[in-house]
């Protein structure tokens, strides 16, 4: 493109100035050429006048003129020689007198017929070298058929043009020499940034989604490059978000798999046992009940994902739901297993506010916060939920007093299938996925879950709402 645009500009260059240079030309032969014409007008004139004073002269001395106009001409010519002129004179149509030197060779033209009118007739007759200006001019009464041609040679004032028209040339050339290695850097300049974004962009289209391009001034190729640059980070979060994306979906697929594995082999371990052994009846009866609870595992298991797939869709029914009548709901459900873990469950509410959204949802999200928390808790433990306002928004805590976690397990809780303990949570009937109900869900609602955690010392989780 870059060599499109210097050819193209210098063709458009070189074509405006021969283009001025030959209507300059033009203008100055045709200044010159009237310069010529208005002195050899003045010269034909002036000689034309004393001619025919010449002639009354003699025709005074009863000489005849037409005779003796070879003897009339001859100083006039003499003295035009030097200014390199020349002189014929005509009478009844014919040449009576004629300088032979501005003659053509050969048969010349005849005198021009000016119908007995006084007047001059201008034009151009082309001699060996060069053009000959030619004046011719019939004389008054009585000497209308006689009539004199002027011949001013322009050979000088043509040698002089053509060394002014190829001065202009050749100046025209160094301007276009030069003005070629101006555009040459020029160009070089404005396409820098379009080489720049042209190999960012290669970059980028081989798997560099880093590369930028340094901007310089405020002008469009500036904007050109914000805008390359921005597109670029675009396309880099882009595709890390993609990465991600496949990354936490491959993770599920594997912790889902090996979710799967455990029960599912440890079923068919039992059924096989069940089929080809001969055990008592008691023992039978143990081994149909663990089938059994895998199975009832597997279920909730599918119910789980059931509800993240549900979720994907949004809130469904919105509603304003108070923090106080949610509180009570829960502690219907939880005070009991809290009984049966002999745990301490405490509902406290500093400040009753409203959440809006869906209140089924809300109260899962709650109850699984506080579930993970009775599972994390020793016994005779004690856990508190409580309610408060912040200047920045409303907080609905569930903190609890047992193992707790570690920083690198706090970063991992919200994911699929993660689980802390697996032993424990497996025999507790756990699927490693309430957390991350937990966080769809306050997704959905535009909250914010945190957990704020310390090994051997407890675990807060903390539910943040934004706004009054």
């Amino acid at each position: 493109m870059k060599k499109r645009t210097f050819f193209a500009m210098l063709f458009l260059c070189l074509a405006f100035f021969n283009s001025m240079i030959l209507i300059v030309s033009i203008a100055i032969l045709n200044d010159k050429l009237s310069t010529v014409r208005e002195r050899c007008l003045a010269e034909h004139y002036v000689i034309a006048s004393s001619l025919i004073g010449d002639m009354q002269a003699l025709e005074q001395r009863e000489n005849n003129v037409e005779e003796n106009m070879d003897k009339l001409m001859r100083p006039y010519s003499r003295y035009l020689q030097g200014k390199g002129g020349g002189l014929a004179a005509a009478f009844s149509g014919e040449w009576i007198y004629e300088n032979s030197e501005f003659m053509p060779e050969g048969e010349w033209i005849e005198p021009p017929d000016t119908g007995g009118r006084q007047e001059r007739i201008v034009y151009y007759i082309q001699d060996k070298e060069a053009p000959v200006l030619c004046i011719y001019g019939s004389f008054p009464a009585p000497w209308q058929d006689y009539g004199l041609m002027y011949m001013g040679d322009l050979s000088d004032t043509l040698a002089s043009w053509r060394r002014t028209k190829d001065f202009l040339f050749l100046m025209s050339t160094v301007m276009l020499l030069a003005m070629s290695l101006l555009l040459f850097q020029f160009l070089n300049i404005i396409f820098r940034p379009l080489r720049q974004i042209s190999s960012a962009s290669t970059k980028i289209a081989d798997g560099n989604y880093e590369s930028r391009i340094s901007v310089h001034g405020k002008d469009e190729v500036a904007s050109v490059a914000c805008n390359f640059n921005r597109m670029a980070e675009q396309v880099e979060a882009q595709i890390q978000h993609l990465q991600d994306i496949a990354e936490q979906k491959q993770q599920f697929i594997d912790n889902f798999s090996h979710e799967l594995r455990i029960p599912l082999t440890a079923i068919y371990g039992y059924a096989e046992y069940i089929q080809r052994a001969s055990i008592p009846e008691e023992e039978r009866y143990e081994c149909t009940q663990f089938i059994m609870s895998e199975c009832v595992r597997l279920q909730n298991m599918a119910y789980q994902l059931l509800d993240m797939a549900l979720l994907r869709k949004g809130v469904a029914e919105e509603e304003d739901c108070s923090v106080t009548a949610l509180f009570e709901r829960s502690e219907k459900v939880m005070h009991i297993r809290a009984v049966e873990r002999s745990i301490n469950l405490t509902y406290v509410i500093h400040h009753n506010f409203l959440i809006r959204g869906n209140g089924e949802q809300i109260l899962i999200l709650l109850n699984n916060l506080i579930d993970n928390a009775m599972k994390a808790s020793y016994p005779e433990g004690k856990i508190e939920v409580s309610a408060y306002r912040k200047e920045s928004g409303r907080i609905v805590e569930v903190e609890d007093h047992g193992i707790g976690m570690k920083p690198d397990q706090i970063s991992h809780i919200k994911e699929a299938f993660y689980r802390i303990d697996k032993a424990r949570s497996r025999a507790s009937g756990g699927t490693g996925l309430g957390l991350a109900i937990c966080e769809r869900i306050a997704q959905l609602h535009h909250a914010e879950l945190t957990f704020i955690s310390e090994q051997g010392k407890g675990t807060i989780a903390r539910l943040f709402f934004p706004g009054q």
